[in-house]
């Protein structure tokens, strides 16, 4: 590993260790099933759960687990070769969901929102077929921000993500341990290790218009933190930081 790999790895690791503590989010005997697309963040969270796991002082175990989508150009083929050269327990599941969203998408409905729904099912239910408790997610800092100015100048109202939650099917748990660590972390890393990174070759990829507004809040961030460098850690800090009495609700 050469040393600017390592720091980058020592730094993530760091975050990550810190977030598991902070949130409780893996305890002794879990069984986590990783969500692993293809793309940075989730090859980036797999290995350093997996790193983590072979030195916690609680046992768990790991079973990368990835949705195929079923689009024409998705190289599934791709991911499993290298999860099995790198001795990783996986599971591929392929679905149709392609034709699925074609058939049952409601006109002027999110294309990316009708997947992402599909996708969510998809894992809770191959988690459950695995016996796995918990789901983790590779959502960093930045998509936890993003998110929260999202709903704030889109919806109109004060949400993000969580760290931890209940899985809608109240079955499984749902844990993002990258919630302390920054995109740019990760896409360093991930340069540096030479990730297989997959498109998810959607048809309409990069079209739609939540995924434009996300790379607006992208730019708006990043201007930011030119004048304001701890802006990232300073919006991350105001979701634990509710005042309740000085909010309209």
């Amino acid at each position: 590993m050469d040393k600017i790999k390592e720091k980058l790895h020592r730094r993530i690791k760091r975050s990550c260790g810190k977030a598991i503590g902070d949130f409780n989010l893996i305890d002794d005997g879990d069984r986590i099933a990783v969500a692993v697309s293809g793309g940075k963040d989730s090859w980036t969270l797999l290995h350093i759960l997996n790193d983590l796991r072979q030195r916690a002082p609680v046992r768990f175990e790991l079973i990368a687990v990835n949705f195929d989508p079923g689009f024409a150009g998705y190289r599934s083929d791709l991911l499993a070769d290298y999860l099995q050269r790198h001795n990783f327990t996986y599971h591929i599941e392929k679905t149709a969901s392609s034709a699925v969203i074609a058939e049952k998408l409601r006109p002027g409905s999110s294309y990316c929102a009708f997947c992402s729904r599909l996708r969510r099912g998809v894992l809770y239910s191959v988690a459950q077929r695995l016996d796995c408790n918990k789901l983790a997610l590779g959502h960093h800092l930045d998509d936890f921000i993003e998110t929260l100015l999202l709903n704030q100048f889109y919806a109109g109202k004060l949400a993000a993500m969580s760290a931890k939650l209940l899985a809608d099917n109240g079955l499984q748990t749902v844990i993002r341990p990258l919630v302390y660590v920054e995109e740019e972390l990760i896409s360093n890393y991930s340069t540096r290790c030479n990730f297989p990174i997959i498109s998810c070759a959607c048809p309409l990829a990069g079209e739609q218009e939540h995924l434009q507004q996300r790379q607006r809040m992208k730019r708006l961030i990043r201007e930011l933190s030119s004048e304001i460098p701890q802006i990232r850690h300073s919006l991350l800090s105001a979701m634990g930081n509710i005042h309740h009495r000085h909010l309209l609700g």
